[in-house]
Protein backbone atom coordinates (compact mmCIF):
# COMPACT_ATOMS: atom_id res chain seq x y z
CA UNK A 1 0.00 0.00 0.00
CA UNK A 2 1.24 3.03 -0.98
CA UNK A 3 1.94 5.45 2.06
CA UNK A 4 3.20 8.62 1.23
CA UNK A 5 3.15 9.19 -3.16
CA UNK A 6 3.89 11.91 -4.60
CA UNK A 7 1.54 14.74 -5.32
CA UNK A 8 0.83 17.18 -8.76
CA UNK A 9 3.37 19.37 -9.66
CA UNK A 10 3.26 22.45 -7.34
CA UNK A 11 2.32 24.47 -10.32
CA UNK A 12 -0.73 22.50 -10.15
CA UNK A 13 -1.68 22.98 -6.56
CA UNK A 14 -0.98 26.17 -6.57
CA UNK A 15 -3.40 26.47 -9.76
CA UNK A 16 -6.21 24.53 -7.62
CA UNK A 17 -6.41 26.93 -4.52
CA UNK A 18 -5.46 30.36 -6.67
CA UNK A 19 -8.98 29.25 -8.24
CA UNK A 20 -10.85 27.88 -5.38
CA UNK A 21 -9.70 31.46 -3.04
CA UNK A 22 -10.73 33.92 -6.20
CA UNK A 23 -14.35 32.24 -5.95
CA UNK A 24 -14.36 32.67 -2.22
CA UNK A 25 -12.77 36.27 -1.87
CA UNK A 26 -13.66 37.96 -4.65
CA UNK A 27 -12.63 41.65 -3.72
CA UNK A 28 -12.31 40.96 -0.69
CA UNK A 29 -12.79 39.35 2.98
CA UNK A 30 -15.40 42.07 4.23
CA UNK A 31 -15.56 39.85 7.35
CA UNK A 32 -11.99 39.42 7.97
CA UNK A 33 -11.30 42.60 7.31
CA UNK A 34 -13.48 43.58 10.71
CA UNK A 35 -10.43 42.52 12.43
CA UNK A 36 -7.36 44.03 13.73
CA UNK A 37 -4.62 44.17 11.03
CA UNK A 38 -1.71 43.15 13.43
CA UNK A 39 -3.87 40.80 15.09
CA UNK A 40 -2.44 37.23 15.16
CA UNK A 41 -4.21 33.51 15.86
CA UNK A 42 -2.98 30.72 16.89
CA UNK A 43 -5.52 27.44 15.99
CA UNK A 44 -5.58 23.90 15.58
CA UNK A 45 -7.35 21.29 13.18
CA UNK A 46 -9.18 18.45 14.50
CA UNK A 47 -10.34 15.11 12.70
CA UNK A 48 -14.07 14.63 14.04
CA UNK A 49 -14.24 11.09 12.89
CA UNK A 50 -11.95 7.80 11.39
CA UNK A 51 -10.56 9.12 8.26
CA UNK A 52 -7.52 8.52 5.83
CA UNK A 53 -5.37 11.81 5.67
CA UNK A 54 -5.24 13.47 1.76
CA UNK A 55 -4.53 17.21 0.86
CA UNK A 56 -2.14 18.45 2.96
CA UNK A 57 -0.23 19.95 -0.66
CA UNK A 58 -3.42 22.28 -0.83
CA UNK A 59 -4.07 23.37 3.00
CA UNK A 60 -0.52 24.68 2.97
CA UNK A 61 -0.83 26.57 -0.24
CA UNK A 62 -4.29 28.19 0.92
CA UNK A 63 -2.21 30.01 2.96
CA UNK A 64 1.30 30.60 1.48
CA UNK A 65 -0.83 32.70 -1.00
CA UNK A 66 -2.72 34.26 1.22
CA UNK A 67 0.12 35.13 3.50
CA UNK A 68 3.77 32.98 3.94
CA UNK A 69 3.89 34.43 7.62
CA UNK A 70 1.23 31.55 8.05
CA UNK A 71 3.30 28.67 9.67
CA UNK A 72 1.33 25.20 9.60
CA UNK A 73 2.63 22.34 11.40
CA UNK A 74 1.80 18.76 10.89
CA UNK A 75 1.20 16.09 13.40
CA UNK A 76 0.16 13.58 10.54
CA UNK A 77 0.80 12.85 6.66
CA UNK A 78 -1.22 12.12 3.90
CA UNK A 79 -1.85 8.58 3.71
CA UNK A 80 -2.07 8.26 7.43
CA UNK A 81 -4.90 6.79 9.30
CA UNK A 82 -6.69 9.33 11.78
CA UNK A 83 -8.64 8.51 14.84
CA UNK A 84 -11.86 9.95 15.97
CA UNK A 85 -11.07 13.87 17.36
CA UNK A 86 -6.90 13.62 16.30
CA UNK A 87 -5.01 16.66 15.93
CA UNK A 88 -3.39 16.87 12.84
CA UNK A 89 -1.97 20.33 12.70
CA UNK A 90 -1.50 23.58 14.55
CA UNK A 91 -1.36 26.92 12.84
CA UNK A 92 -0.30 30.21 13.83
CA UNK A 93 0.09 33.81 12.33
CA UNK A 94 -1.57 36.43 10.93
CA UNK A 95 -5.41 36.63 12.16
CA UNK A 96 -6.96 37.69 8.88
CA UNK A 97 -5.11 35.39 6.64
CA UNK A 98 -6.09 32.16 8.88
CA UNK A 99 -9.86 33.55 8.62
CA UNK A 100 -9.85 34.07 4.91
CA UNK A 101 -8.17 30.72 4.42
CA UNK A 102 -9.75 28.68 6.45
CA UNK A 103 -12.89 27.64 4.53
CA UNK A 104 -10.88 26.78 0.77
CA UNK A 105 -8.05 24.88 3.18
CA UNK A 106 -10.22 22.76 4.75
CA UNK A 107 -12.37 22.17 1.78
CA UNK A 108 -9.63 20.43 0.12
CA UNK A 109 -9.11 18.81 3.26
CA UNK A 110 -12.22 17.47 3.82
CA UNK A 111 -12.86 16.43 0.09
CA UNK A 112 -9.54 14.50 -0.56
CA UNK A 113 -9.79 12.92 2.93
CA UNK A 114 -12.99 12.00 2.19
CA UNK A 115 -11.83 10.73 -1.41
CA UNK A 116 -8.87 8.52 0.53
CA UNK A 117 -10.98 7.43 3.02
CA UNK A 118 -13.66 5.48 1.21
CA UNK A 119 -10.95 4.62 -1.29
CA UNK A 120 -8.98 2.77 1.58
CA UNK A 121 -12.41 0.28 2.32
CA UNK A 122 -11.92 -0.35 -1.08
CA UNK A 123 -8.43 -1.45 -0.62
CA UNK A 124 -8.81 -3.24 2.43
CA UNK A 125 -12.12 -5.32 0.90
CA UNK A 126 -9.74 -6.94 -1.79
CA UNK A 127 -7.20 -7.41 0.41
CA UNK A 128 -4.89 -10.55 -0.25
CA UNK A 129 -6.80 -11.49 -3.39
CA UNK A 130 -4.17 -9.86 -6.43
CA UNK A 131 -7.08 -7.42 -7.18
CA UNK A 132 -6.19 -3.75 -7.96
CA UNK A 133 -8.33 -1.25 -7.18
CA UNK A 134 -8.53 1.69 -9.75
CA UNK A 135 -9.94 5.31 -10.18
CA UNK A 136 -11.83 6.33 -13.06
CA UNK A 137 -12.48 9.41 -15.06
CA UNK A 138 -15.43 10.54 -12.83
CA UNK A 139 -14.02 12.63 -10.79
CA UNK A 140 -15.38 15.92 -9.20
CA UNK A 141 -14.73 18.88 -12.29
CA UNK A 142 -11.45 20.52 -11.99
CA UNK A 143 -10.29 18.22 -8.89
CA UNK A 144 -8.98 15.46 -11.17
CA UNK A 145 -5.31 15.22 -10.34
CA UNK A 146 -6.21 15.88 -6.73
CA UNK A 147 -8.14 13.54 -6.15
CA UNK A 148 -6.08 10.79 -8.12
CA UNK A 149 -3.66 11.82 -5.73
CA UNK A 150 -6.01 11.11 -2.83
CA UNK A 151 -6.93 7.36 -4.42
CA UNK A 152 -3.21 6.83 -4.29
CA UNK A 153 -2.79 8.41 -0.71
CA UNK A 154 -5.16 5.60 0.00
CA UNK A 155 -3.15 2.61 -1.65
CA UNK A 156 -5.03 2.07 -4.76
CA UNK A 157 -3.88 3.02 -8.21
CA UNK A 158 -4.97 5.54 -11.33
CA UNK A 159 -6.34 4.62 -14.30
CA UNK A 160 -5.67 6.53 -17.31
CA UNK A 161 -5.69 10.47 -16.29
CA UNK A 162 -7.47 11.37 -18.96
CA UNK A 163 -8.22 11.41 -23.05
CA UNK A 164 -5.02 11.71 -23.86
CA UNK A 165 -2.74 9.58 -21.73
CA UNK A 166 -4.13 5.88 -22.74
CA UNK A 167 -6.75 4.53 -25.03
CA UNK A 168 -10.37 2.45 -23.71
CA UNK A 169 -12.54 1.62 -26.80
CA UNK A 170 -15.65 1.71 -25.61
CA UNK A 171 -19.17 0.71 -27.14
CA UNK A 172 -20.17 3.80 -29.05
CA UNK A 173 -16.30 4.00 -30.07
CA UNK A 174 -16.75 0.14 -31.94
CA UNK A 175 -20.07 1.26 -33.39
CA UNK A 176 -18.13 4.18 -34.65
CA UNK A 177 -15.62 2.26 -36.29
CA UNK A 178 -17.45 -0.81 -37.10
CA UNK A 179 -16.16 -3.41 -35.00
CA UNK A 180 -13.70 -3.59 -32.15
CA UNK A 181 -11.01 -5.36 -34.34
CA UNK A 182 -10.79 -1.92 -36.62
CA UNK A 183 -11.07 0.28 -33.39
CA UNK A 184 -7.87 -1.79 -32.26
CA UNK A 185 -6.03 -1.45 -35.75
CA UNK A 186 -6.13 2.11 -35.96
CA UNK A 187 -5.23 2.75 -32.06
CA UNK A 188 -2.38 0.98 -32.74
CA UNK A 189 -1.51 2.54 -36.05
CA UNK A 190 -1.59 6.54 -34.69
CA UNK A 191 -0.52 5.50 -30.57
CA UNK A 192 1.54 2.74 -30.73
CA UNK A 193 3.08 4.13 -27.58
CA UNK A 194 -0.34 4.23 -25.39
CA UNK A 195 -1.86 1.44 -23.21
CA UNK A 196 -5.14 0.59 -25.24
CA UNK A 197 -7.76 -0.83 -23.37
CA UNK A 198 -11.28 -2.51 -24.60
CA UNK A 199 -14.60 -2.54 -22.99
CA UNK A 200 -16.24 -5.78 -24.20
CA UNK A 201 -19.81 -7.09 -22.45
CA UNK A 202 -19.49 -11.07 -23.65
CA UNK A 203 -16.42 -13.76 -24.36
CA UNK A 204 -17.10 -13.71 -27.64
CA UNK A 205 -15.94 -9.75 -27.72
CA UNK A 206 -13.09 -10.43 -25.04
CA UNK A 207 -11.61 -12.71 -27.58
CA UNK A 208 -11.79 -10.82 -30.88
CA UNK A 209 -9.94 -7.53 -28.81
CA UNK A 210 -7.00 -10.47 -27.37
CA UNK A 211 -6.96 -11.38 -31.21
CA UNK A 212 -6.73 -7.63 -32.27
CA UNK A 213 -3.53 -7.02 -29.74
CA UNK A 214 -5.45 -5.00 -27.16
CA UNK A 215 -3.58 -5.25 -23.82
CA UNK A 216 -6.27 -4.51 -21.12
CA UNK A 217 -9.90 -5.97 -21.70
CA UNK A 218 -12.77 -3.75 -19.05
CA UNK A 219 -14.94 -6.61 -18.57
CA UNK A 220 -18.61 -4.47 -17.99
CA UNK A 221 -21.27 -5.56 -15.47
CA UNK A 222 -19.96 -9.28 -16.47
CA UNK A 223 -21.67 -12.08 -13.48
CA UNK A 224 -19.57 -13.73 -11.78
CA UNK A 225 -19.64 -16.85 -12.81
CA UNK A 226 -18.61 -15.14 -16.33
CA UNK A 227 -16.27 -13.17 -14.65
CA UNK A 228 -15.00 -16.78 -13.63
CA UNK A 229 -14.95 -18.05 -17.08
CA UNK A 230 -13.19 -15.26 -18.53
CA UNK A 231 -10.60 -15.63 -16.23
CA UNK A 232 -9.95 -19.25 -16.48
CA UNK A 233 -9.80 -18.52 -20.75
CA UNK A 234 -7.79 -15.42 -20.48
CA UNK A 235 -5.78 -14.74 -17.52
CA UNK A 236 -1.65 -14.16 -18.12
CA UNK A 237 -2.85 -13.90 -22.09
CA UNK A 238 -4.51 -10.51 -21.35
CA UNK A 239 -5.17 -8.10 -18.19
CA UNK A 240 -8.55 -8.48 -17.34
CA UNK A 241 -10.41 -5.47 -15.85
CA UNK A 242 -14.27 -5.85 -13.99
CA UNK A 243 -16.19 -2.67 -13.95
CA UNK A 244 -19.86 -2.07 -13.37
CA UNK A 245 -22.46 -1.43 -10.95
CA UNK A 246 -19.41 -3.15 -8.08
CA UNK A 247 -20.37 -1.79 -4.84
CA UNK A 248 -18.48 -2.27 -1.54
CA UNK A 249 -20.95 -5.46 -0.28
CA UNK A 250 -19.77 -7.72 -3.80
CA UNK A 251 -16.39 -6.49 -4.65
CA UNK A 252 -14.89 -9.45 -2.49
CA UNK A 253 -16.57 -11.56 -4.75
CA UNK A 254 -15.68 -9.63 -7.97
CA UNK A 255 -11.78 -9.69 -6.72
CA UNK A 256 -12.10 -13.46 -5.72
CA UNK A 257 -12.60 -13.96 -9.48
CA UNK A 258 -9.28 -13.72 -9.86
CA UNK A 259 -9.33 -10.61 -12.79
CA UNK A 260 -6.12 -8.25 -12.47
CA UNK A 261 -8.11 -4.99 -11.85
CA UNK A 262 -11.44 -3.41 -10.57
CA UNK A 263 -12.26 0.15 -11.53
CA UNK A 264 -15.17 2.11 -9.93
CA UNK A 265 -16.38 5.66 -10.13
CA UNK A 266 -17.78 5.52 -6.56
CA UNK A 267 -14.57 6.10 -4.87
CA UNK A 268 -14.03 9.77 -6.33
CA UNK A 269 -18.00 10.78 -7.86
CA UNK A 270 -19.83 9.98 -4.19
CA UNK A 271 -17.65 11.49 -2.00
CA UNK A 272 -18.51 12.69 1.43
CA UNK A 273 -16.50 15.05 2.50
CA UNK A 274 -14.39 13.93 6.09
CA UNK A 275 -15.16 16.66 8.68
CA UNK A 276 -12.48 18.69 10.27
CA UNK A 277 -13.05 21.83 12.51
CA UNK A 278 -10.54 24.37 13.29
CA UNK A 279 -10.37 25.93 16.69
CA UNK A 280 -8.84 28.77 17.56
CA UNK A 281 -6.20 28.25 21.13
Amino acid sequence: MAEHPQPPSPEVVSADVARALAEDLGKGDCTAALVAAGSTLDTRVICREQAVLAGKPWFDEAFRQLDSAVLVEWSAEDGDAILPDQEICRLGGPARAILSGERTALNFLQTLSGTATCTRKYVEAVAGTGTIILDTRKTLPGMRLAQKYAVRCAGAHNHRIGLFDAILIKENHIAAAGSISAAVEQARRLYPELMLEVEVENMQQLAEALQAGARRVLLDNFRLDTLKSAVDSFKGQIQLEASGGITLDTIRDVAETGVDFISTGEITKSVRATDFSMRFI
